[in-house]
């Protein structure tokens, strides 16, 4: 084992290098990976200069070691052999085929999106997990550009997570108010409570949401870009999407069909052959619907266990698919297999993003952070600052429950020996964590919403900005007014 890195004292910024390293290179290259891996060496050098080797390979196993990352990684093996035993087996395609009765015009996909995101509000992961495995070939048909697809899975994930008191995000928030002596009704769930109607960001992130898949907030930016050619060529994929990618996706574009289909009798054809294949093998939903239920009720009876969730509903999953003969036994087996392998890009990623958090932590980045930010705050301008540092930071770092686990025991203390509401102070933090959750271009919601809809991690980052920054804005408005009229 490689000894303890001695931590170079870090100047200052400078303690931002590794992020602006790692958004510079994600956007000039389009390569997440290799940013993040760029972003490491630059963070081993800053704590070790020539020793920087060393500390890669230390910090390397101290990321491999971190508890989360091992949930997370466990997460992702599971929900990998789930996905591919529900493509292989046509459970999936079922369901979308079945959702066709209730589901025939643009809006309706989108919508359907929204409210399946908010129904799933138990976890994050959970939720754009299986939003865009079960949804994606539904919208494709409607010509929904996958980026708009993910913006609405995102923008309603985390923020619906962190407003609904029976989830992963809000247990785990609890815990840091109680930790600290917050209390109402003598337990940190009553200030939950209390706190839940000044999470500003989850509040306007799910309106805006839900204006974007009702079609009444206007397209901006790579999402208005994709959907020009998803209307003009049928090509729901962002551009740079290469045909290998396209073909992993089991996709199949329009323009395939429109090229030699001036008069529509291919697509007609086609329709026909669907509905005589309907009418011979009606669609079932029962098995995915009976795999997400035990999903969502495994998960809240085990107190928001979604490892306990996940594993019950692959046995679940499995069972049928054997019963139904839909896979052999061996076939099953490949599918674990190939499950597992996709999910590889996902592992490597999530190693290196906790390597990053890793290294700010001991580049001591809060503590700068909060330095400079600590001669401004008044008690009026607290709940601002508060959610913009932690908004900021948490995009930059790809950290969220550990930077609410990191800022709140500042936080708090503050905003009482300021004379500010804590529990105020404290929806701040939270709002700020879901704000980077759903934008950090590292962040392993980014990242899993991104495979589950097969696109690149910085397409779909670039599609949530615009938006997300208007929920942001309007949230950190509103900081403002609620703290002005408490001081």
């Amino acid at each position: 084992m490689f000894a303890e890195a001695t931590t170079l004292p870090a100047v200052g910024g400078f303690v931002l290098l590794p992020i602006l390293v790692i958004l510079l290179v994600a956007v000039l290259t389009r390569r997440t990976l290799f940013a993040l891996f760029c972003g490491t060496l630059v963070g081993a050098l800053l704590l070790t200069g020539w020793g920087a080797f060393d500390t890669w390979v230390e910090y390397f196993g101290k990321s491999l070691a971190n508890e989360t990352a091992q949930w997370l990684l466990l997460i992702v093996v599971l929900f990998g052999i789930l996905i591919t035993l529900f493509e292989r087996s046509g459970i999936v395609s079922d369901f979308a085929r079945w959702t066709e009765r209730f589901v025939n015009s643009r809006r309706k996909s989108t919508l359907l999106t929204f409210f399946l995101s908010v129904v799933l509000f138990v976890d994050d992961y959970l939720n754009v997990l299986t939003v865009g495995t079960s949804l994606k070939s539904l919208t494709d048909r409607y010509a929904v550009p996958r980026t708009q697809l993910g913006s609405i899975m995102k923008m309603t994930a985390a923020p619906i997570a962190v407003i609904v008191p029976f989830s992963t995000w809000a247990l785990f928030f609890s815990g840091l108010f109680e930790a600290q002596g917050v209390t109402v009704g003598g337990s940190g769930f009553g200030a939950y409570l209390q706190a839940i109607p000044y999470i500003f960001f989850g509040w306007i992130a799910i309106v805006v949401a839900f204006l974007m898949s009702a079609g009444w907030l206007p397209r901006i930016g790579a999402t208005k870009r994709d959907a020009v050619r998803a209307e003009r060529d049928g090509d729901v994929f962002p551009l740079g999407t290469t045909a290998e990618e396209r073909e992993a996706e089991g996709a199949v574009l329009l323009q395939e069909i429109r090229a030699t289909d001036a008069d529509g009798s291919t697509a007609q054809r086609v329709a026909a052959a669907l509905e005589t294949e309907v009418e011979v093998k009606r669609p079932q939903a029962w098995p995915f619907l009976l795999a997400m239920v035990t999903l969502v009720g495994v998960t809240i009876l085990t107190e928001a266990n979604v490892v306990k969730g996940t594993a019950a509903a692959l046995v679940v999953t499995i069972v049928i698919t054997l019963i139904q003969r839909r896979l052999r036994i061996r076939e099953v087996l490949e599918s674990a297999l190939a499950g597992i392998e996709s999910m590889l890009f996902v592992a490597v990623l999530t190693v290196l993003a906790f390597m990053v958090q890793e290294m700010n932590m001991s580049l001591h980045l809060a503590d700068w952070v909060i330095a400079v930010t600590e001669p401004v705050l008044t008690p009026a301008l607290l709940p601002a600052i508060v959610f913009a540092v932690c908004g900021i930071y948490a995009y930059a770092t790809g950290s969220f429950w550990d930077l609410a686990a990191v800022i709140t025991p500042v936080v708090l203390p503050l905003a009482i020996a300021l004379g500010a509401d804590p529990i105020l102070a404290g929806a701040a933090v939270f709002s700020g964590a879901a704000l980077g959750s759903t934008t950090c271009l590292y962040g392993d919601g980014i990242i899993l919403a991104s495979r589950s809809i097969g696109i690149k991690p910085h397409n779909l980052m670039l599609a949530i900005l615009p938006y997300a920054g208007i929920a942001a804005g309007l949230s950190f408005v509103m900081y403002l007014i609620v703290g002005v009229i408490g001081a």
